[in-house]
């Protein structure tokens, strides 16, 4: 009986404790993170393509109108209201003509230092790895075909 009490007074006080909201909600930030510098470089006449390599991938390109690029980004605080902001670029012909809406102006920095702070630091020549080196480059540690100095010279 005791067995059976314990099986439903957990997940009940788990679900209690749910519902209260004291379980720990992340603030998420989703979307194209634009800050001033970046947006400060867009000018009249750039190409799609140098747009492109300024400000990345937009989150909404329209097939209907291939003239719109739309940057979409999202904030959530500790399951507070959701803030969304919209940043809009106009082509004409390939050719940035215009530039309307608004971005994170001044959380965009606070939000990279503190995206910053949960990656982990990694060595310098991450890109090098055992696949990459070549035959010639390992060292022989004694191993199997090394010399192990064991005197195997008959015995």
């Amino acid at each position: 009986m005791a067995k059976l009490a314990n099986l439903l007074i957990f997940p009940t006080l788990a679900l209690t404790l749910a519902g209260c909201h004291l379980v720990y909600t992340p603030d998420v930030q989703q979307g194209n993170l634009l800050d001033k510098a970046m947006v400060s470089e867009l000018k009249p006449g750039m190409t799609k393509h140098q747009v492109l390599l300024l400000m990345g991938t937009p989150s909404v390109t329209s097939p209907f109108e291939q003239n719109r690029w739309d940057y979409v980004s999202t904030q959530s605080r500790r399951g507070g209201p959701m803030a969304v902001h919209t940043f809009t670029l106009t082509f004409n012909n390939d050719t940035l003509v215009s530039t309307e809406g608004d971005f994170f102006a001044q959380d965009a920095e606070q939000l990279i230092k503190e995206s910053r702070k949960y990656k982990a630091s990694t060595p310098a020549d991450e890109g090098r790895s055992d696949k990459s080196a070549k035959p010639d480059d390992k060292q022989d540690g004694g191993g199997v075909g090394g010399n192990s100095g064991n005197g195997d010279g008959g015995g």
